[in-house]
């Protein structure tokens, strides 16, 4: 087909998935006039975010994941949702739908995805079985787990059937939605299609960790119902049986050809349309794209090859010469709590590959980088339980690693990553084949000074987003190359910094996010800007965070003012001003503990941590504590955490100042104030630095001349000591300076940013520092002071305000229609630590044998 041709006909889609998505918007963005489209589609939705499907279980919306509307909005194309295509007349060239309507077409692309599969067994069509596909799949099935529990009166047990990278995700959803779920695999391991033993068996650990059963080499041969004709139970080859209210099927997909089948197409014996590298069929005018599409004897339930060849099929229609390259298998799990990455030549089968391995059983993690037989070129690699060295390592496959692999398997704190920069021609981001070479032109010769912009200009990092972080280095780089900055932009949404964001909203006196949003930036927000305006307004505004629609901007752990743990229970942490605690304080949470069957922990803090605690028990338990005089200690929050201190000169020799006194005046003072990031102090009575202060965000150490003030102390992967900013101070004028060092902090960081790196980035250093705190140079220290007067001054405990106010506490059901007593029937078992559902076995035994100790089963 000539580009002549093309230019003034009409190019007709069936399908409007993301891959039909991303075919019309690159054929419009480089059509000349004359191109008109029309997209079928069978959902009664716009195209929406397959990959993020699984976000619907925690509250996003079908509108939330539509694509860009601007797309298919085009005055160009014509959108026909709700309406099947059901034939196709080759001769005609034209489409019969379902309604009975005909559309012709001058080029016809095929882009009607894949079907999701259902073991052939008996009772696979129970109701209460699932597949895990499409928006009308997961609202059936989150709304069938709602009845069905309201039904039966306890949380349902559910049964996800496939191991791959969808079973994973769907166990987290229904896990999200109080599902007890065991995963179901045929196989060996876990993922078996891209982790090997090693990785499958630590995937698996990861996965029982945060609650989740596993079976594997277990086949299912029939699904059985129970009195009420629902699903009961499932029943395996080797006759075991397991029961289940709620089985969701992941065991892979099959193209949707039927319609090229019927047409005459050429089909693969496993299904798929025949298409050669230009995604042509054997029908000139016809195209098919994505997981309908069977190149190279493979068919690939990916959105990455779906988008390349989306490319090059739009591409071919404007008498371009694109290939598709072939299938990208590399994968990310996308499961809270759960790292796993796999790309490249994952199994080590090209000739002559070598591994590379290093596994830490304890801390959950295995990695191997598979490398050439001289150890110099990257062919593949597994990341299980630590998967931060995925961005930078993907694009590398095929090319020289640059550096010793052990660099990027070992902890970040015990290794550097090296800093060589990317051949151009390496893959950036797979989802929309982007090399880096591509995002520096983007850079020098389109102007591209940011992430966002890239994206905009390439697609890179505009579908998963994994890319985002080597996008954001590779502009940065090249920027500094022409003697340019990298934008400050806090987000896509807000073209401000969040300093300049700071000024805008405290000048502007805007007190809502969509106020905010409406006046200084554009869009619905993300979870970017929202959590950094949410902390902005919470020190200028100071409502309560579950306030309004502020409370929609918190992140997980901030919406239900608590830690969210890896098994999907809550941690309590209340507040103990400077370790400082009573006898009846201690009895009391080890009551509260004991009765909740939480596991306890005194952490490096100076508190007690209280793991296991259910949703709908935090108000329960913060009701105690809050009876018992405690309060938050905002664990939870980009907040002040501790104030930790060692006895001081209370009770020991060698103290010089009450350290303990100071470190209850700081925490008391400080508690609740919202920052860029988590904030600690440490007060130590004398030089021998007992409590540590110099490594805390701000360090405080006694002498003999009065206090010593260190900053920018940071703990975790990347430890700094804190520097010395002043010396001799007397108790006022350090409260002072703390006040005028956070309160600037606070205003003046970026998002995410620590004190340490914070203070890294000051043009004069510490120096700069000092003038602006003690010389006043900036001429802002009356208005530090007084914003640090007015925290101190409306300062009201978080879960005490919201024990007090019912519709906050309707956010800590466990789920909509749950009864206001629980289960009686239901039990928990304590493992280490750990909550986990009792299963009938342990039920009926009325004791379980947990790594050699006996545990009760409580009822």
């Amino acid at each position: 087909m000539t580009v002549q041709q093309t230019r003034a006909r009409h190019v007709l889609v069936v399908g409007a998935g993301m891959v039909a998505h991303r075919f019309v918007d690159s054929l419009l963005s480089a059509a000349e006039d004359g191109c008109t489209v029309t997209v079928i589609g069978e959902e009664q939705y716009a195209p929406y975010d397959r990959v993020g499907l699984t976000s619907f279980f925690a509250g996003a919306t079908p509108a939330d994941l539509s694509l860009d509307g601007s797309v298919l909005g085009d005055e160009r194309v014509t959108f026909l949702r709700g309406d099947r295509v059901v034939g196709i007349d080759r001769t005609a060239r034209t489409v019969r739908t379902h309604s009975g309507r005909e559309h012709g077409y001058d080029a016809l692309v095929l882009a009607t995805g894949s079907t999701a599969s259902r073991i052939p067994v008996e009772g696979n069509d129970l109701p209460g079985c699932f597949v895990y596909r499409t928006l009308d799949d997961v609202s059936a099935l989150k709304e069938y787990v709602a009845h069905r529990t309201a039904q039966l009166g306890r949380p349902l047990r559910g049964a996800v059937i496939g191991g791959g990278l969808l079973g994973l995700e769907a166990a987290g959803a229904l896990q999200g939605l109080d599902v007890d779920c065991t995963v179901v695999q045929s196989s060996d391991r876990l993922m078996s299609a891209q982790l090997d033993t090693a990785g499958g068996r630590m995937l698996q650990r990861l996965i029982e960790s945060r609650g989740i059963a596993v079976r594997t080499r277990s086949r299912t041969s029939r699904l059985h119902a129970g009195a009420s004709g629902d699903v009961a139970g499932l029943e395996f080859q080797d006759g075991g049986r397991m029961a289940a209210d709620v089985v969701v099927f992941t065991v892979g997909v099959r193209p949707r050809d039927e319609l090229a089948r019927e047409a005459g197409l050429g089909i693969h014996p496993d299904g798929g349309v025949l298409i050669d590298e230009g995604c042509r069929t054997d029908d000139p005018h016809i195209l098919a794209i994505g997981e309908v599409a069977s190149f190279d004897g493979r068919s690939v339930g990916l959105v990455a090859p779906g988008y390349a060849m989306a490319e090059v099929a739009a591409a071919g229609l404007l008498g371009g010469t694109a290939s598709f390259p072939g299938y990208d298998d590399s994968t990310k799990l996308k499961l809270s709590g759960v790292d796993v990455a796999s790309f490249g030549d994952a199994m080590a089968e090209s000739a002559g590959a070598l591994d590379v391995v290093y596994a830490d059983p304890v801390a959950g993690v295995y990695k191997k980088l598979v490398l050439s037989d001289d150890a110099q070129t990257l062919l593949g690699g597994i990341l299980v339980g630590d998967a931060s060295a995925y961005g930078a390592l993907r694009p590398l496959v095929g090319a020289a690693l640059g550096g010793d692999p052990a660099a990027y398997l070992m902890p970040a704190e015990r290794a550097e990553l090296p800093t060589g920069d990317l051949p151009d021609e390496a893959v950036v981001c797979s989802c929309s084949n982007v090399t880096a070479g591509r995002i520096r032109q983007a850079v020098h010769e389109e102007g591209c000074t940011d992430a966002a912009a890239v994206k905009s200009c390439t697609r890179a990092g505009a579908t998963c987003g994994s890319c985002v972080f080597m996008v954001s280095k590779i502009v940065g780089k090249e920027l500094a190359k022409t003697g340019r900055t990298a934008s400050t932009a806090l987000c896509e949404h807000f073209e401000m910094s969040r300093r300049q964001l700071f000024d805008a909203v405290r000048v502007s006196g805007l007190t809502t996010f969509s106020a905010i949003i409406g006046r200084f930036g554009r869009g619905r927000g993300c979870d970017i800007c929202k959590p950094a305006l949410a902390s902005i307004l919470a020190v200028l505004v100071g409502d309560h965070v579950l306030d309004g629609e502020n409370a929609a901007l918190q992140d997980t752990n901030d919406h239900v003012m608590a830690n969210m743990q890896k098994d999907g229970t809550y941690s309590v942490v209340p507040r103990m001003p400077g370790g400082e605690v009573t006898p009846a304080g201690l009895i009391a949470i080890g009551r509260i503990a004991d009765d909740y069957g939480l596991y306890t922990k005194v952490t490096g803090g100076q508190r007690i941590d209280m793991f296991g605690a259910r949703l709908e028990q935090l108000p329960e338990i913060w009701g105690r504590l809050v009876d018992a005089g405690f309060e938050s200690g905002q664990a939870y929050g980009k907040a002040l955490r501790t104030v930790k201190s060692c006895v001081g000169s209370t009770w020991c020799r060698y103290g010089v100042l009450d350290s303990v006194g100071m470190a209850v005046r700081l925490e008391l003072r400080y508690r609740g104030l919202r920052a860029p990031h988590k904030l600690k102090v440490g007060v130590s009575g004398c030089a021998r630095e007992c409590a540590e202060a110099r490594g805390k965000d701000v360090g405080v150490i006694a002498t003999e001349t009065g206090w010593n003030m260190y900053v920018g102390g940071n703990g975790g992967f990347s430890p700094r000591h804190a520097q010395l900013l002043a010396s001799d101070l007397d108790d006022d004028g350090l409260i002072r300076a703390i006040d005028r060092f956070f309160m600037y902090y606070i205003r003046t960081a970026d998002r995410l940013q620590r004190t340490a790196s914070w203070c890294e980035d000051l043009e004069e250093g510490l120096d700069g520092l000092r003038s602006v705190i003690f010389d006043d140079s900036l001429g802002v220290c009356a208005d530090l002071d007084e914003a640090m007067a007015r925290h101190v001054e409306r300062y009201e405990d978080e879960w005490a305000a919201t024990l007090r106010d019912p519709e906050k506490l309707r956010r800590f059901g466990s789920f909509v229609n749950a009864a206001d007593t629980p289960d009686p029937s239901l039990a928990y078992v304590p493992v280490r630590g750990q909550v986990r559902p009792a299963t009938a076995d342990e039920r009926s035994a009325g004791s379980v044998l947990i790594a050699g100790t006996t545990l009760e089963v409580r009822r």
